[in-house]
């Protein structure tokens, strides 16, 4: 005995919907897990994925049906029968996504209350966005001491461009940007968060996991979007107190000797140069070994010293006094194949003079080829 066309297409559907939920279900969207927001947006995924495959399927097959069955037949030139409104029809479709699209809202909203509430212990991280890096600032003092405005240099704040953190330790990130709109993202946390200009915004975790991970930038930013990472380390207690001790009061250079080289300002300056070079994210956008810098946006500074001596005869400057403009303001002169327009033009700003010295002296005394 033939069935209904309707009874056919619903077998269909329900067997394609099985079979395609047990597909998608069994599809690793995502990187193994490292933070407790991860469980319950996997969860939350994992029902949208259930929802969305069996509509999916029933929009499929009436298409697929209705194309095969009331297709034209050739040399069939004539208007098709005229429709009315099925009004039972009209009340179902439209109420059954109604009532499935607020339960889905709903606990969705269940989920971000609970992954957005404040925990007790918490450490405040400031995250600041700059093409092309990430700067991340800690306070020096106390697991939940406020490390001051985000971006703003403070006396008791340690500011570093590798994310480092407490393994089972709340996190409230303050995230801001220092020029365009960027996109603080690990996959392995699951959660995204804009840097917006001129406002801050905020996320909080708590990583579980061990391991080093990459936070990326998930919004078109410019040339270098694509260099815009950095590491994440989630580390115990004892070694993140470690690491952090180091931090506050970093070890002194053995003997007393130039870090990278010597430049002329002796070894302290030398490593502070080294220091402003890692920590302003230099290295995202150039190549210096001695830095481990290993970005292709801007000029190779292995051989610096050189192109300076090149370019600041060309402008009537000397080495030093090229470098320096180039760094407080790059509009004035591009190297010739590299874009304009990349390098920030806030750097003038962020580095005192002393800071700009011990950057110039460092980066001529390393860039010998």
């Amino acid at each position: 005995m033939r069935k209904h066309p309707i009874a056919q297409m619903l077998t269909i559907g329900v067997v394609a919907s099985l079979i395609g939920i047990a597909i998608v279900l069994n599809i690793h969207w995502f990187p193994k897990s490292a933070d407790t927001a991860a469980h319950p947006i996997d969860t939350l995924y994992d029902v949208l994925l259930i929802c969305s495959v069996p509509i999916f399927v029933l929009v499929m097959t009436v298409a697929i049906y209705s194309v095969v069955k009331f297709r034209a037949r050739p040399g069939d030139m004539s208007d098709g029968a005229p429709i009315h409104g099925n009004t039972r029809l009209e009340v179902i479709w439209v109420t059954i996504p109604f009532l499935m699209v607020t339960a889905l809202a709903i606990y969705g909203w269940v989920v971000l209350n609970n992954v957005e509430a404040k925990k007790p212990n918490e450490r405040m991280i400031n995250v600041v966005g700059q093409q092309f890096t990430w700067h991340f600032q800690y306070a020096k003092n106390g697991a939940t001491a406020d490390p001051g405005p985000c971006g703003a240099s403070g006396p008791n704040q340690v500011t570093t461009n590798e994310l480092v953190l407490q393994k089972d330790q709340p996190v409230y990130f303050r995230i801001c940007t220092k020029d365009v709109i960027h996109s603080f993202w690990v996959p392995e946390f699951r959660l995204k968060q804009d840097a917006v200009p001129g406002i801050n915004t905020h996320m909080r975790l708590t990583p579980n996991r061990d391991g080093t991970y990459a936070v990326v930038c998930a919004e078109l930013c410019g040339l270098g979007h694509s260099t815009m990472r950095s590491p994440v380390h989630v580390l115990n207690g004892p070694q993140f107190a470690t690491w952090l001790k180091q931090q506050v009061s970093p070890p002194a250079t053995a003997g007393g000797g130039a870090a990278g080289g010597g430049a002329g300002g002796g070894g302290a300056v030398a490593a502070q140069g080294k220091q402003l070079f890692t920590a302003n994210g230099c290295g995202g956008c150039h190549t210096l070994a001695a830095a481990g810098g290993n970005g292709t946006v801007g000029p190779n500074l292995n051989n610096l010293a050189a192109s300076a001596a090149k370019f600041g005869k060309q402008l009537g400057e000397t080495p030093q006094q090229y470098v320096s403009e180039s760094i407080a303001n790059p509009g004035k002169f591009t190297v010739p194949g590299f874009p304009k327009g990349v390098m920030p033009s806030t750097f003038g700003q962020q580095l005192s003079p002393q800071q700009l010295d011990a950057l110039v002296k460092y980066l001529l005394s390393v860039g010998k080829g």
